[in-house]
């Protein structure tokens, strides 16, 4: 198979074609695969997948919930809303909750959390995971309220589950490892399913940095998995010109896949977690003119996390003479609080901003 016939570019970032994968070819044909996804990941960290193995129809549907959701009131969402503080990441998050950055923190830091957050983040989300996961159980919405949405996002979450096992397995076998390595570490109980609403806001608002959609990052776990609509907003950093960004232009029925912190620490650096942010999108918008409002944006990530007992310290195949350890090793459940800190403050010092957020 000739590698055109995987590989190509769109939106601005590589486009691979998992068909070759999932579809049970010869095992060159999948070791091409394996190895051009390890290849996109060295070299940008970003890749659309297309042919992924989740029906359209499904991901239209989960869209659909998407927007139900947030289209309910406000007194209703918050009958769900995300725990107090960091440790629990589950439940609805209200414009202004969540203050993403690229800080980390061993523990609460007041005047951290207070410098970050002089700009609001001008979005809200409703946060799953899986049900067996007693250390941060779900939040859900009284039946009554959105019947049918438990079912179906258990239900979505754990089809996600599945495209992710097949990605990590085409990973490891692009690294030289057994396929089901990274599985070993993966038993899908302490992934991330994210239901995202980005509402209209004053371009100039956006423009002039006295709000964010969502600042450049980089992403916590092993992989993520995102679905898009059709705004645009979503950015890269261009890997040749830090500080730049790359437009990630949607693709139809393609989910962007990208590096997370512990696979790069994992590969020793090999694997590149890339700062990414969520910005103005294209000129598409609600209304134009010098009171420019935004669309509003709604997108789907589906972050895939190691168990919380998992030890990340880097593959023997990632290091050697010329390429010293960079990284001790480092306990997910550690990894993951560290960098929550950051980003949720107690309900305390919020409310009152939270209130004039979300009016």
């Amino acid at each position: 198979m000739a590698e055109a016939s995987v590989l190509s570019e769109g939106g601005g970032l590589p486009v691979l074609d998992f068909s070759a994968w999932r579809e049970g070819r010869t095992q060159a044909d999948r070791v091409q695969v394996a190895k051009t996804l390890v290849d996109v990941c060295r070299r940008v960290g970003f890749v659309y997948i297309t042919n992924h193995g989740l029906p359209a129809e499904l991901v239209e549907e989960a869209f659909g919930w998407t927007h139900k959701l947030f289209a309910l009131d406000q007194d209703k969402k918050m009958l769900a809303p995300h725990p107090d503080g960091a440790k629990v990441h589950r439940g609805y998050s209200w414009p202004g909750l969540e203050k993403v950055s690229q800080q980390a923190s061993e523990k609460e830091d007041p005047e951290l959390a207070s410098l970050l957050r002089q700009t609001t983040d001008h979005k809200e989300s409703y946060e799953i995971g899986s049900e067996e996961n007693t250390e941060q159980p779900n939040v859900w919405l009284p039946e009554d309220v959105l019947p049918g949405f438990r079912s179906f996002t258990t239900r979505f979450y754990w089809e996600c589950n599945g495209v992710a096992n097949s990605i990590l397995s085409a990973i490891a076998l692009g690294l030289g490892l057994d396929e089901d390595f990274l599985l070993r570490f993966h038993s899908g109980h302490n992934n991330q399913l994210r239901l995202l609403h980005y509402p209209p806001v004053e371009a100039a608002s956006v423009a002039s940095a006295a709000v964010a959609r969502m600042p450049a990052h980089t992403d916590w776990g092993s992989v993520t998995m995102l679905f898009q609509d059709d705004c645009g907003g979503l950015e890269v950093e261009n890997p040749h010109k830090p500080g730049q960004f790359i437009t990630a232009t949607p693709i139809k029925n393609a989910l962007v896949m990208n590096v997370g912190d512990l696979l790069m620490r994992w590969s020793n650096d090999d694997l590149k977690s890339t700062l990414h942010r969520v910005t103005l999108p294209p000129d598409q918008d609600r209304y134009t003119g010098p009171h420019r409002m935004t669309r509003d944006r709604y997108s789907i990530p589906f972050f895939v996390s190691p168990d919380s007992h998992s030890i990340i310290e880097c593959l023997p195949a990632c290091t050697d003479a010329n390429r010293p350890i960079k990284y001790a090793p480092v306990l997910q459940s550690a990894y993951r609080i560290s960098r929550a800190n950051t980003q949720y403050q107690s309900r305390a010092t919020t409310v009152t901003t939270v209130t004039a957020v979300a009016a």
